[in-house]
């Protein structure tokens, strides 16, 4: 599991290779700033990834608030829009 701050898991990211972790990083990084700035009890942002083939990932996401979870949960091809649609589901949910 990787850690970003103190309120960001990612699960299953281990694999990716470095390159595309650093983007992967600067997305959730991104959506999980403007989650908390909007988000009064924000407490943790965990996102969880499968993937079967190169082609072919899963990713769900785990938006933890004091008063309540929002979870989101995304297939597809291409990993960095899957990732992207993923969290923006979860900013949906929240608005």
């Amino acid at each position: 599991m990787i850690e970003l701050g103190g309120n960001i898991k990612l699960k299953g990211f281990s694999e990716i290779d470095n390159a595309s972790l650093i983007v992967i990083k600067k997305i959730v990084g991104n959506y999980a700033k403007k989650l908390a700035e909007t988000t009064d009890d924000f407490q943790n942002l965990i996102l969880s990834l499968e993937s079967k083939t190169p082609k072919d990932f899963k990713i769900n996401i785990e938006f933890q608030k004091t008063s309540e979870n929002l979870n989101s949960e995304i297939q597809g091809e291409n990993l960095f829009f899957t990732l992207s649609k993923a969290l923006e589901g979860i900013k949906t949910k929240k608005e």
